[in-house]
């Protein structure tokens, strides 16, 4: 059986910056489908990761992007 984790990652772009949920087989490739979804955007896996949502299970849960989390803009 395949694990399949979700964490959040960190989207930035200039001063404007988000956070998406995503599931993959790791964490590694969790940050490489939001930096091919989003190229030429920083994107960092956000910490610490929360430990209640990390293990979502077998494969059949899927993997991708899952949500778009609170979305921040900060002015300058």
């Amino acid at each position: 059986m395949i694990q399949v984790v979700e964490v959040s990652i960190e989207v930035r772009s200039g001063a404007a910056r988000f956070h998406v949920a995503v599931r993959a087989e790791s964490i590694q490739r969790a940050a490489r489908i939001v930096a091919t979804r989003y190229p030429g955007r920083d994107c960092r896996v956000k910490v610490p990761i929360d430990p209640e949502r990390f293990f979502v299970g077998n494969a059949a849960a899927g993997a991708g992007i899952v949500g778009l989390e609170r979305p921040n803009v900060i002015a300058a």
